[in-house]
């Protein structure tokens, strides 16, 4: 059965063919954070995808994950294209290496997940919470309701881990 709901007044559609769409978002509904682990070479995998980008088996497990990593990379948007964001810039989009399977298979391709930086409640994170965070930022991941059986994964600060000095960022103006 296919999903529709309204983020930030924007539609969202998942339908019935996105079946590993389907089943994460499912997850998600309830607040819990599961990723496809290969039944073969026992990877996670982000996003959910038909077969496993490391030895393309076709089976999977769906196994539930602790959604908790380290800011990777990020972008800063100043300029929001959409309507809805005009109006919340600047707002962060952050890929964060997640702590579990960290470095594997390789130190270059580890479990990342994107999704945007908000408050502990899932909402877009005002700008002083923007200044903060960097590469480095400890980061945990929460979950924004926008419709009926559909929550979308965000992040936001780890208030219970020890976070960086001084993250890294991109020198500002």
């Amino acid at each position: 059965m296919s999903i529709r709901a309204t983020y930030l007044d924007m539609p969202l559609s998942i339908d019935d063919l996105d079946g590993e769409n389907l089943e994460y978002f499912r997850h998600c509904a309830e607040h819990d954070f599961h990723l496809q682990q290969c039944d073969d070479c026992r990877l996670l995998r982000y996003p959910p995808t038909t077969a496993c980008p490391w030895c393309t088996c076709l089976t999977s497990t769906w196994t539930r994950v602790e959604g908790k990593g380290e800011v990777y990379s990020y972008e800063e948007v100043r300029h929001g294209i959409q309507p809805a964001f005009q109006a919340r810039v600047p707002y962060m989009v952050l890929l964060v290496e997640l702590d579990t399977q960290k470095g594997k298979p390789t130190e270059h391709e580890a479990l990342r997940v994107i999704a945007n930086l908000t408050t502990a409640d899932g909402t877009l994170a005002p700008p002083d919470v923007v200044r903060q965070v960097g590469i480095g930022s400890r980061m945990r991941m929460v979950f924004s309701d926008v419709g009926p059986g559909l929550s979308l994964p965000q992040w936001t600060l780890d208030e219970s881990a020890a976070q960086p000095a001084r993250p890294w960022r991109y020198p500002q103006e």
